[in-house]
């Protein structure tokens, strides 16, 4: 079983942006590095540009839960940070899920069952 917890520190996402490592779609910038194995961070972050705090927050929502129901299907010891852009601020629960599977399966962090 995977572990993730809250990528929250300044400095955490700083180092994971230096690796350069990311892929995007319409919605979503995902930016992965690695981390401790058997335990994965997932950091997000909404830019002020997107929309009201309502917005903004309802958008973490989404990405966190979708993450949460397929967390099984992620590789383990990783540092995961989505970034939404401004077409996320009118997306629904279905397009979000489609939208993070199809960065991580980008990433090649996913693993099909």
């Amino acid at each position: 079983m995977i572990f993730t917890e809250a990528l929250k520190k300044n400095d955490d996402f700083r180092r994971v942006y230096e690796q350069k490592k990311s892929k995007g779609n319409r919605f979503f910038i995902m930016y992965v590095s690695e981390y401790e194995p058997e335990k994965n961070r997932l950091g997000i972050s909404v830019s002020k540009k997107t929309g009201n705090s309502v917005v903004r927050h309802r958008i973490k929502r989404l990405v966190r839960e979708s993450y949460r129901l397929n967390e099984s299907r992620f590789s383990s010891g990783l540092n995961i940070i989505v970034v939404a852009r401004k077409e996320a601020a009118d997306i629904d629960y279905k397009e979000t899920e489609s939208a993070i599977l199809h960065l991580a399966r980008k990433q090649g962090i996913l693993i099909d069952k």
